[in-house]
């Protein structure tokens, strides 16, 4: 057999197995948390923007939540606003929630758009307080003194927690072809602003839509066993035994507690998915063995 002969037939493998994914998804949310590595490199920009119309046009609903924290630490910087963290939780008084939701509900979100539109689909920019999207409020955080080992409520300004999404106005956008993309701006009842965790807002968006899937892009391989081996299937119960038993540990854990709370409301499986591999999102969707670690109920 030629090369030409078994490139062809490569190529049409891929494609036939591609075929029963692509039913599986046809007219079914799915939610994109993008941040990390992946949202700063100008060429797996270009190509996450290629994939999410590509999903689009085999008929899934994509809705995307970006993140944006080292953009946000830049813009700090340059206007001579202090930041701190605790527990990898930005501080946001009022002058750093006002620098926050210029640049996720500005520069990236924005940008974002630009990318998809460029790419062939028709996205929309939102943030939580377009069309009352993501009410949000003040999250209460306790962090443990390292010195005494006791618990102590933290005030960490205006950060938040969505207390509800407005998945309805959500899916009117998804059919009428829009891709949403979502800056994680949250606001209460007295209308405050809040900056929520990217993390946080794509599992409460996708339990608000009942997504078929929550995709959480990070700058990992996926779950990690004891070995340093990915994972390529867990249950929601091997999850929280491998948070006690410390094998999940650090910044994967508030990760895949969010992935426990969407599975929990709803979502029918949530994967942890390395953002920095080309076509990370296809190899994912749209073969066998997928390319992160899915989570499920059971």
């Amino acid at each position: 057999m030629s090369e030409m002969e078994i490139d062809r037939t490569v190529r049409a493998s891929v494609l036939s197995e591609a075929l029963p994914y692509m039913r599986r998804y046809a007219g079914v949310p799915v939610v994109i948390k993008y941040g990390g590595h992946a949202m700063g490199d100008e060429a797996l920009a270009d190509e996450f923007a290629r994939d999410v119309v590509l999903l689009k046009q085999i008929g899934a609903f994509p809705i995307i939540v970006h993140g944006g924290g080292p953009q946000i630490g830049a813009m700090l910087k340059r206007l001579a606003i202090k930041s701190d963290f605790v527990d990898g939780l930005r501080v946001t008084d009022k002058a750093t929630v006002e620098v926050v939701e210029m640049v996720l509900a500005g520069a990236i979100n924005k940008g974002i758009v630009a990318a998809i539109n460029r790419a062939g689909g028709t996205a929309i920019g939102l943030s939580g307080k377009d069309a009352n999207l993501i009410r949000a409020k003040k999250l209460a955080h306790t962090a443990r003194q390292t010195d005494s080992n006791v618990e102590k409520v933290m005030d960490l300004g205006f950060v938040g927690d969505p207390e509800r999404v407005n998945g309805e106005i959500l899916m009117q956008l998804t059919a009428t072809g829009v891709i949403p993309v979502i800056a994680p701006i949250g606001f209460d009842s007295a209308g405050a602003t809040y900056n929520i965790n990217a993390d946080t807002a794509a599992g409460a968006v996708a339990a608000a839509v009942k997504a078929k899937r929550l995709l959480m892009l990070t700058d990992v391989a996926g779950v990690l066993d004891g070995d340093g081996k990915r994972l390529a299937d867990i249950s929601a119960d091997t999850a929280r035994r491998m948070i006690r038993d410390g094998v999940i540990k650090g910044g994967m854990i508030p990760k895949i507690e969010t992935c426990l709370d969407a599975v929990d409301a709803g979502v029918e499986a949530a994967v942890i998915l390395d953002g920095r591999v080309t076509h990370a999102i296809l190899l994912e969707i749209f073969s066998e063995q997928g390319d992160g670690t899915l989570i499920r109920s059971a």
